[in-house]
């Protein structure tokens, strides 16, 4: 099937959601310069991708399993949320931080799964790292190539220390549009109009919605 640029830029969103199976990523994180750690991880999932029925059938509930058992050690989820959800963040109770992390996570999944399904013949060339070896807090850019037009899709990483140390993602960029803040304009919205409960409800709902498509 031939993809168009805008299905393919939501694939490769979505390939964020489905890390390698198997790999003992979060040890490797540690060891690994940002950019070889994208390298490896995309060509991992591209690879999986392609070989995994399941997937491409859009099997939910196999993908979702994927995200909680190897991308979220690897990815800084919260710091994500928190900055998608903006100033509404610090006035949430820590329940409404975990809720508001768990609907924000499935409507990610949600959005992107089907596209996993168009996944055929990309393949992803990493871009020489601009950055010091002292930096903490880097930029990735990256393109899938395929059929027609090469996809941007960039990564920021920040360096954690202490246990769990190592790279992990906090922003993604498809064609030039970084996820947090694509989100971040529609949850003040929410807020301002509803409170935090009130997004947490259109969160609820939204995935509720998308379930049912």
């Amino acid at each position: 099937m031939t993809m168009t640029r805008r299905t393919l830029g939501h694939a490769a969103l979505a390939l964020t959601a489905v890390a390698a199976l198997g790999l003992p990523f979060a040890a490797l994180a540690a060891e690994e310069a940002p950019d070889a750690l994208i390298k490896r991880l995309s060509t991992d999932v591209l690879s999986t991708v392609k070989s995994d029925k399941a997937i491409q059938g859009g099997d939910l509930s196999k993908i979702i399993a994927l995200v909680d058992k190897t991308v979220m050690p690897n990815v800084n989820f919260r710091r994500m949320t928190a900055a998608a959800v903006g100033p509404g963040w610090r006035q949430a109770t820590p329940e409404q931080q975990k809720r508001l992390q768990d609907e924000f996570k499935i409507l990610l999944v949600r959005t992107y799964a089907g596209a996993l399904a168009q996944v055929n013949d990309q393949s992803i060339q990493v871009k020489p790292l601009r950055a010091a070896p002292e930096d903490k807090d880097v930029l990735v850019r990256t393109e899938i190539v395929g059929r027609g037009d090469p996809i941007q899709l960039d990564y920021r990483l920040e360096k954690t220390p202490g246990d769990g140390a190592g790279w992990k993602i906090y922003n993604l960029n498809v064609l030039g549009v970084w996820l947090v803040e694509t989100y971040r304009g529609q949850f003040a919205q929410e807020i301002n109009a509803k409170g935090v409960d009130g997004l947490i409800e259109t969160l609820v709902a939204r995935n509720k919605s998308n379930a049912a498509k």
